[in-house]
C-alpha cells in the first residue's frame, strides 16, 4: 500500500505542477516489472433511474429523491468513489406540463408552477447523504435563475457534501431552447483522486466537438447524463461508444430506467467497449466498474494534439 500511495503522490505532484490530468502526468512514470507502481483503480457507479415529468407534483419529486438516495447507498456499499445519475433523475419537466398555454398547446414554460421548495429539499438531502456516505455524486437537476428561464444542469457534489461544480446543458433541443431553458456556455471539469472528469447533458452527446473540447482539457472520463421517455434510442449508446474510442477516454452513460428505449446505463473503456452495464430489463439500478489509469490513453491524446497542431484544427 505504501508503494501505491507514494507512486500516486508523485503523479499528483507532477499534475499539480504542470496542470495536466492524472493520466497525462502518468505517462512520465513507468511501472516496475512487478507492477507495484501501478496506481490504484477508481471505482465508479452509473445509475439508470425512474424519470418523472411533472415538477408540480411534490409526491413524485419525493419518490424520485428517495430512489436516488437508495441507489447512492447501493453505490457506496459496492465501494464506488463516485456515483453518476441520469438527466431528470429527480424530474425531467415535460414541455406540456410546463407550457403556459398547455397542455394541448406548447408555449413558453411557466416555471412558477414547479414545486421549487420540494425540489431544493430533495437536493439538500442528496448532498447531506453524499457527505454521510463519503461518495462523490453527480446529480442533474433544473437550476433556477432569477428573472430568467432556468438551466438544465448537472450538480457535482463532493464526498464532503459540498456542491463544487455545476454544468449547464449547451446543445439544447429546439423545444428546450425555444420554450424551456437558458443554454449553458462552457465546458466544466473537476478532479477526483487525480482523475479529471468532464460533464455532458442531454443532446450534448450528439455533438463530437464538445468531447473534442474535453479531450483538449485533459478529461480522462466524461459523464454523460441522458433522459429518454419514449421511442427507441439505441443510437445514443452507439454514440457514447464511438466518442470514447475517438477520444480514448472513459464514457459513463447514465440513462432513464425504461426498457422501451433500448438504452441501459453503462461505462465504456477508452477503446469504446462496455466495461459494465445495468440490467437490460430497465429496472432502477447501478452498474459498477473500476477505471484503471494507463499510459495507453495518453498516447492517443498526445497523437491527436500533435496532429491537430500540424493540420491547424
Amino acid at each position: 500500500m505504501t508503494a501505491h500511495r507514494n507512486f500516486k503522490q508523485r503523479v499528483r505532484a507532477r499534475a499539480a505542477k504542470t496542470g495536466e490530468s492524472y493520466t497525462s502526468a502518468l505517462r512520465h512514470f513507468r511501472p516496475t516489472p512487478t507492477g507495484e507502481d501501478m496506481p490504484e483503480p477508481f471505482r465508479i457507479a452509473v445509475a439508470q433511474s425512474t424519470v418523472h415529468e411533472d415538477p408540480t407534483n411534490s409526491q413524485l419529486l419525493r419518490e424520485s429523491g428517495a430512489e436516488v438516495r437508495r441507489l447512492m447507498r447501493e453505490a457506496a456499499a459496492a465501494g464506488a468513489r463516485l456515483v453518476h445519475f441520469c438527466e431528470g433523475a429527480i424530474c425531467f419537466p415535460s414541455k406540456r406540463v410546463m407550457s403556459s398555454l398547455g397542455p394541448d398547446e406548447i408555449g413558453p414554460s411557466d416555471w412558477t408552477k414547479a414545486d421549487w421548495p420540494v425540489l431544493q429539499d430533495e437536493l439538500d438531502q442528496i448532498t447531506k447523504l453524499a457527505q454521510q456516505l463519503g461518495i462523490w455524486t453527480v446529480i442533474p437537476s433544473v437550476h433556477q435563475l432569477p428573472g430568467e428561464r432556468p438551466h438544465n444542469s448537472m450538480y457535482v457534489v463532493s464526498d464532503k457534501g459540498q456542491v463544487v461544480a455545476r454544468y449547464d446543458e449547451r446543445a439544447l433541443s429546439t423545444t428546450k431552447v425555444t420554450w424551456m431553458y437558458t443554454p449553458g456556455a462552457e465546458a466544466v471539469t473537476f478532479d477526483v483522486d487525480g482523475l479529471r472528469f468532464g460533464l455532458a447533458l442531454g443532446l450534448d452527446v450528439l455533438f463530437p466537438e464538445l468531447f473534442t473540447e474535453y479531450d483538449r482539457l485533459g478529461a480522462d472520463t466524461v459523464l454523460v447524463s441522458y433522459a429518454s421517455t419514449s421511442g427507441r434510442n439505441e443510437h445514443i449508446g452507439v454514440q457514447a461508444r464511438g466518442t470514447a474510442a475517438n477520444n480514448t477516454c472513459w464514457i459513463s452513460l447514465a440513462v432513464t430506467a425504461n426498457p422501451e428505449t433500448g438504452l441501459v446505463a453503462g461505462v465504456t473503456s477508452p477503446k469504446g467497449e462496455w466495461l459494465a452495464q445495468a440490467p437490460e430489463d430497465g429496472r432502477p439500478s447501478i452498474a459498477v466498474t473500476d477505471l484503471q489509469p494507463s499510459e495507453w490513453s495518453q498516447v492517443g491524446r498526445t497523437f491527436r494534439q500533435r496532429t491537430r497542431e500540424r493540420i491547424g484544427s
